[in-house]
């Protein structure tokens, strides 16, 4: 299969995640002890969170920008970006790079296109919840509709993230709380939920959902090893 290269560590949770998940697809696929060939680069995510608190967007991308390079000069053939947040810097480490790029906004919305859906609400951080990069990208390429929770439930989902998700706090009342709020997305008319962020699958499931569940960092990882099992058999 070809490389990939994953730009991970915010948060490592997960990122770890990942890890499991585009192993398990591969085996999935191919059996016996194969396993992904790729490349984990893990950052520090503190300093990264508080350039965001900051709105230090820019320096943020130079930093994933050199990191996407040196995953490159590694090897990698494919380059993730393992947050749905991070994306906001997205078109320049795309830039940066001369290997393909795979967006983490496409296979959901491609996912949700399938499934005959054209109206879907959105949890994740507040920076992809009210700011235009991913919001923008799911309307204008792929002609969705997104509706997000009212502003104080925005807080609420958002300080789950940072403060419990992120640092491995999987708690009930929390639970509690996201279900609510994917209540009242679906009562507004939400066909489905996207899981916009990608530790958000480690506290939510199914069963927690009126409406199917889009979980972003499973369909990116598995988008993600057929484009690396399916570029390397074109190769053969």
């Amino acid at each position: 299969m070809k490389r990939l290269g994953l730009l991970g560590g915010m948060s490592w949770e997960s990122t770890s995640e990942y890890y499991r998940l585009i192993n398990q697809a591969v085996r999935a696929r191919r059996g016996g002890l194969l396993s992904a060939d790729c490349l984990v680069r893990s950052l520090d995510f503190a300093p990264i969170a508080e350039l965001m608190a900051g709105g230090r967007w820019d320096e943020i991308a130079a930093l994933l920008a050199a990191e996407a390079r040196g995953l490159e000069r590694a090897g990698a053939g494919i380059l993730l970006i393992t947050s749905n947040t991070v994306h906001k810097v997205a078109a320049a480490v795309e830039a940066a790079i001369g290997i393909p790029f795979l967006h983490i906004a496409d296979p959901t919305a491609e996912a949700i296109r399938a499934a005959g859906l054209r109206r879907v609400g959105l949890l994740a951080t507040a920076y992809t919840m009210e700011q235009d990069f991913y919001l923008g990208r799911l309307r204008d390429r792929h002609g969705l509709e997104v509706l997000v929770p009212e502003a104080a439930d925005r807080r609420r989902v958002h300080a789950i993230i940072f403060d419990e998700l992120c640092v491995g706090v999987l708690d009930d009342g929390s639970r509690d709380l996201f279900r609510r709020v994917i209540a009242g997305l679906a009562a507004r008319g939400a066909q489905g939920i996207i899981l916009g962020c990608t530790e958000i699958g480690l506290l939510i499931s199914a069963a927690d959902s009126p409406v199917p569940l889009f979980d972003t960092a499973r369909l990116h990882a598995e988008r993600a090893v057929e484009l690396a099992l399916t570029e390397a058999e074109g190769r053969a």
